[in-house]
């Protein structure tokens, strides 16, 4: 098998994609009073169980813009369309912590307030308010330069010569929000770890030369950062209990060549995390950006969440990039789905038609002729959590909600929310 595929239909229906739902009640917070509705991850149950669940969530609502300080403009008042939408869907569907993808970076924390204060502390659409009282943001490794020619094609300088892609520092960056405190002096990040420090890397080859993984210099090397924005460890505190979560946003795995830079590097960021859950020596080459070795220490909870940018069985990712933590013993998949991705499937055709996996499980709406609509967003809970319901946010287009996912050009995002409750 190569490591490009595409498929066969994926033919489940919207009506059977109903039955595969999980049907347990959700159960809110005492911080969650409010409810939503149920069909679209509103938050309706028993008082009685207060505090007996978490939903944990990772959203990339494509607030990333093309100048730095344009997102942080955009925010200042309450009228920006695209940011009323992406609130609206966060008010719905009422996560209690929750990543942000592609949300621009900036060293004062502007943008993440003023998104908290003039969208998501304001009801939009008739959806009530929602407050998160903790925020963690840092610096993203997107448009940082490099000082060298990363894609080999004789100048340096511009997006695919920094350490991520990215016009200016910290476009399409990265935030943590939360109703539950975050221990800031314990979160760990890794922004600077270099990927010929992971042990078999896949890095990638030069074919136009003998040599093995040669498409970059030794000097190159020495500085090339494996995560493309960055992998964070956040530690939340709910009670008297601990959540990591393990935020980060790999890079897509193309826009590259035969060397397949990309897609390694995706297979190797989606690694990361698997290693760094692990125990003993799969961990023990790891280092922060603050020089602490070591991985997860054992027993901890933990989510991973992202838009990790691969599919299971579609797309253009490295076989088994996404195997690494979906199969991987100490995790645990809920497999959200939506009728919605179904039926967006079954109308868009194309490279749908061809895909091998469940459409019920696509969690972004790509280009119809290729890649066509994928699993790219993940929730996934270490095994020592109980899962009590899992969704997408992709309303069936006879709901009236889905005015706030669309169809191209998407009111929010590509990308859809997706959402898991979790027992602690």
């Amino acid at each position: 098998m190569t490591s490009r595929h595409l498929g066969r239909r994926r033919s489940l229906t919207a009506a059977a994609v109903l039955a595969l739902a999980v049907t347990t009640a959700v159960v809110p917070l005492a911080t969650s009073a409010h409810a939503h509705g149920t069909e679209q991850g509103g938050r309706q149950g028993d008082r009685n169980h207060k505090h007996a669940t978490l939903r944990a969530a990772t959203f990339n609502l494509s607030l990333n813009r093309g100048t730095a300080g344009e997102l942080v403009t955009d925010l200042s008042t309450p009228d920006d369309a695209q940011a009323r939408t992406v609130a609206e869907i966060i008010q719905r569907t009422d996560p209690d912590v929750v990543l942000l993808n592609e949300f621009d970076y900036d060293a004062a924390h502007a943008a993440v307030d003023l998104f908290r204060e003039n969208y998501l502390e304001v009801a939009q659409g008739g959806a009530d308010p929602v407050r998160y009282p903790y925020a963690y943001v840092a610096p993203s490794n997107t448009g940082v330069p490099s000082g060298f020619d990363l894609n080999n094609d004789g100048t340096v300088g511009g997006g695919d010569d920094a350490f991520g892609f990215g016009l200016f520092e910290g476009q399409y960056g990265m935030a943590v929000l939360s109703k539950h405190p975050i221990d800031t002096r314990s979160v760990r990040t890794f922004q600077t770890f270099r990927w010929k420090d992971m042990p078999g890397a896949l890095l990638p080859d030069d074919p136009a030369t003998p040599a093995p993984a040669d498409w970059y210099s030794p000097a190159e090397l020495d500085v090339v950062r494996l995560s493309s924005k960055s992998h964070w460890d956040v530690p939340v505190r709910v009670g008297r209990e601990t959540l990591h979560v393990l935020a980060s946003h790999p890079t897509p795995p193309t826009f590259d060549g035969p060397e397949d830079r990309n897609g390694r590097r995706n297979h190797d960021e989606i690694r990361f995390w698997a290693d760094y859950v692990t125990p003993g020596a799969a961990s023990r080459y790891i280092y922060d950006d603050d020089g602490r070795r070591g991985g997860l220490k054992p027993g901890a909870s933990f989510v991973v969440v992202g838009d990790q940018n691969a599919d299971p069985l579609d797309g253009d990712s490295v076989d088994a990039a996404i195997e690494q933590l979906l199969d991987h013993r100490r995790i645990s998949d809920p497999m959200p789905t939506s009728a919605g991705a179904v039926e967006a499937a079954e109308l868009q055709g194309q490279a749908n038609d061809t895909h091998l996996g469940n459409p019920a499980l696509d969690t972004a709406d790509f280009a119809d002729g290729a890649p066509g609509n994928l699993r790219a967003d993940y929730v996934l809970p270490s095994r020592d959590l109980r899962v009590r319901n899992a969704g997408v946010f992709w309303p069936v287009q006879a709901d009236p909600l889905s005015r706030l996912s669309g169809v191209f050009p998407f009111p929010s995002s590509d990308h859809r929310l997706v959402w898991v409750d979790l027992r602690l």
